[in-house]
């Protein structure tokens, strides 16, 4: 054999001449040992195995019941249990055959199978538009990469913006057997989804009161993408973190909101202005209406009061045509006379009358503060 020594050689294991040597000792005589004997070494085994059955022969029902043991010991072994926080894929012979729920689970033992159990509740995050973990990076810092923020707003406009996926397992099986490189899928489709949602709105509304929207879409858009790559991926947030212009612009865009901001001010103290004098305006109008209104009342009131008072008065000179004529001529008169200057002369008295150059207006003048009138 080709172990044995050659012409007094050694073997592969000793040395030439008389002493030679081999690894299970040394012979004598010039020629090494030989090696054991499989078929020995297998005709040992079985009758070791006879002198363990009871009379010393292995019986055939003996063998059947010593490899139907071995066969449910094995099958014992393929019982597996899934925790809360996990979810189970089972293979046979590498290929994915089912995804399996938390609790106690079977499948075939190894090595026809095996089984995968990745945590399906923790929170993964992927970061787009900078990275946190880059050894460019101070501690606690971040790195911009430029390559992923800029994008093109739908008004033409260039917009820096950075934002955060976070994601869960949704399906264990389609995650491990779907997609490659998890992480990279993902922020590839959230860095696809932004693009285009940003593409579809103007500069200025992403990034004041779109932000929310954004986001929101974004996150839709996203789940739509993994989920035509059956990645088994299941987007819980989206949460922007930065909008704004590009660092090379970003001075000249705060001088252009600066001017933005005194314009409105203006804007709102002109119609502020507005909205003071027309009011008051309005209220002098009211007031003037309502003035108006309360005259045409009075005037129509009295109007009304005259009429019902002339019809009364109508209605007792139809009664009495003769009396009524007499006290309306004494009431007019007396309403004639009542501030006039009289001098009343009595034509019955004893004289020729009145002297023609009497200088009656004067004495009336001296007379009326004690008398009242003269006669």
């Amino acid at each position: 054999m080709p172990w044995q020594n050659q012409g007094g050689g050694g073997g592969p294991w000793g040395s030439g001449g008389g002493g030679g040597g081999s690894p299970w000792g040394r012979g004598g005589g010039g020629g090494g040992m030989q090696p054991p004997d499989l078929e020995d070494l297998i005709r040992r085994g079985q009758d070791r195995f006879k002198k363990m059955m009871p009379g010393g022969t292995a019986s055939p029902r003996a063998i059947s019941l010593i490899v139907l043991v071995a066969i449910l010991v094995w099958g014992m072994t393929g019982f597996y249990r899934v925790n809360p926080d996990e979810q189970g894929v089972a293979m046979t012979f590498g290929k994915w055959v089912e995804t399996t729920q938390p609790g106690l689970r079977w499948n075939w033992p190894a090595p026809i199978g095996s089984i995968e159990r990745p945590k399906v509740t923790r929170q993964n995050r992927v970061e787009v538009g900078f990275t946190t973990n880059a050894p460019q990076s101070r501690a606690g810092g971040k790195r911009d990469v430029a390559s992923e923020s800029l994008m093109l707003t739908g008004d033409e406009n260039i917009i820096d913006i950075q934002f955060v996926v976070f994601w869960v397992i949704k399906d264990a099986g389609q995650y491990l057997f779907n997609i490659r490189n998890p992480d990279s899928t993902v922020k590839s489709a959230a860095e696809a989804a932004m693009r285009e949602i940003v593409g579809k709105n103007n500069f200025e509304f992403a990034r004041t009161q779109g932000r929310g929207r954004i986001q929101e879409d974004s996150k839709k858009l996203i789940q739509h993408i993994l989920d035509t790559y059956g990645s088994g991926v299941l987007v819980t947030q989206v949460e922007i973190q930065k909008v704004d212009p590009p660092a090379k612009v970003i001075d000249a865009f705060r001088d252009v909101q600066a001017a933005r901001a005194d314009k409105e001010r203006a804007v709102n103290e002109a119609q502020a202005y507005f909205n003071e004098q027309t009011q008051r305006a309005e209220g002098e109008a009211e007031r003037v209406v309502r003035e108006a209104e309360g005259i045409k009342e009075a005037r129509i009131a009295e109007s009304t009061g005259a009429s019902q008072r002339f019809l009364s008065v109508y209605e007792q000179y139809k009664g009495a045509k003769d009396i009524t004529m007499r006290r309306m001529y004494l009431e007019t008169m007396e309403d004639i006379l009542a501030g006039m200057d009289k001098v009343i002369v009595d034509p019955s008295g004893s004289g020729a009358g009145v002297i023609p150059y009497l200088p009656l207006q004067e004495l009336t003048t001296k007379r009326r503060p004690g008398q009242g009138g003269a006669q």
